[in-house]
């Protein structure tokens, strides 16, 4: 049986940093949290970045989108559910719900990655990369 997606959930905090005078998170620190999840979930599939990186492949963000639903604020603590829907071709599509407690939706979005040679030059991702992830859609 194929899994039709792999995710992870990580926690944040609200920290004072991220808010404006009203103490409501600034809408860019959404994509940070992206980031943090992004970062567990690759961590949790065996793709570390730093693995990743020193093997000569980067993956930039070539596409980013966020739907904002409602305000988080500062203290509250976060669940970030990053999930990859789908085995990657060129690029890798990577989706997130961001939550406040009780399962409240905050904010959900997406962000695509192209793969990067050392050279920075577009490939195909690479074999152990697509064998980590056949492992884990399994």
């Amino acid at each position: 049986m194929t899994r039709d997606m792999i995710s992870a959930e990580t926690s944040v905090r609200v920290r004072y940093a991220d808010t404006d005078q009203m103490g409501v998170a600034y809408h860019s620190n959404y994509l940070v949290w992206f980031e943090v999840g992004r970062t567990e979930l690759m961590r949790d599939l065996g793709l570390p970045y730093t693995e990743m990186e020193a093997r000569g492949i980067s993956l930039p963000v070539i596409e980013a989108w966020c739907h904002y639903v409602r305000a988080a604020k500062y203290d509250d603590c976060l669940t970030i559910i990053s999930a990859m829907n789908e085995m990657p071709r060129a690029r890798v599509k990577l989706s997130y719900r961001v939550l406040k407690e009780d399962s409240i939706l905050l904010a959900e979005g997406y962000t695509v990655h192209g793969f990067l040679s050392e050279s920075g030059k577009p490939v195909r991702p690479p074999k152990y990369f697509l064998d980590k992830l056949k492992e884990s859609f399994r």
